[in-house]
């Protein structure tokens, strides 16, 4: 359960919202941007992030991550000469689950509205380890706070902001109110800028087949790997296609690229 942020400031967080709706579809980049800077603004924040969040197994290989992978990031303060800095690397090493403790925490009350943080959720041996010192230390990251929305059971996004002083209980409200009060945002970003978000949750079975179908494999590869019959697995790639708003397998190869 979150505070309400005083009433000033949930007036500031209605006009922001006012103000994103205002922005075209086209015009999704600059409204995340406009969010997001205004958000940092009010909570003093030197910098943020967008992530898309994707699941595509069901973690029953024993993947801490539950089969949730970081598909998408968008940084609002570049970095140079690497756009990206320190989250493309965190990113990469998350799908590929080079586990850091910090890693674990956007899994607590997964498909669940939540904010997580550090200096709020990790212990204090933390700030002295490698994550702390190699990803946040050197830009003078003194705490982050970031909110989870789940889309579906298989899509989240999550905002992450980055200051150099400690977050107050205030902040966090206020961060929490201004993201969970735009569902429709959330969808319009994973739409048009995040990973691939279904129209309805996927089966377990689809996830398996969703993520060999993003491969070379062929369908009758898939069903072998899979033990499936051929037949069944034809059904489960219509089925996905119909979810995704495709007709093809390029179709959805594109969304994913895109």
């Amino acid at each position: 359960m979150h505070d309400t942020p005083a009433p000033a400031a949930r007036e500031a967080i209605h006009r922001l919202w006012d103000e994103l709706a205002d922005f075209e579809v086209g015009q999704t980049e600059a409204a995340v941007r406009h969010l997001k800077s205004a958000l940092c603004g009010m909570v003093d924040a030197w910098n943020a992030t967008w992530a898309g969040a994707m699941r595509l197994g069901d973690g029953r290989d024993g993947d801490p991550l539950q089969g949730w992978r970081v598909t998408t990031t968008r940084v609002l303060h570049p970095f140079e000469p690497d756009p990206q800095g320190p989250f493309e690397e965190l990113q990469q090493r998350w799908n590929e689950r080079e586990m850091d403790p910090s890693f674990l925490l956007p899994m607590r009350n997964i498909g669940t509205f939540r904010t997580y943080g550090h200096r709020r959720d990790m212990p204090a041996e933390w700030f002295d380890g490698p994550a702390y010192r190699t990803f946040s230390a050197p830009f003078g990251t003194i705490d982050s706070i970031w909110v989870g929305f789940p889309i579906n059971g298989d899509a989240e996004s999550h905002f992450g902001f980055y200051a150099r002083h400690v977050f107050s209980g205030e902040d966090i409200a206020l961060l929490a109110y201004a993201i969970r009060g735009i569902k429709w945002f959330h969808r319009q970003i994973m739409l048009t800028h995040g990973p691939l978000i279904a129209k309805a949750p996927l089966t377990p079975t689809e996830r398996k087949v969703l993520a060999l179908l993003l491969t070379q494999a062929s369908e009758k590869q898939i069903a072998a790997q899979l033990g499936l019959a051929v037949s069944t697995t034809h059904q489960h790639v219509v089925a996905l296609f119909r979810k995704f708003g495709v007709r093809s397998r390029a179709g959805l190869m594109s969304l994913w690229l895109r």
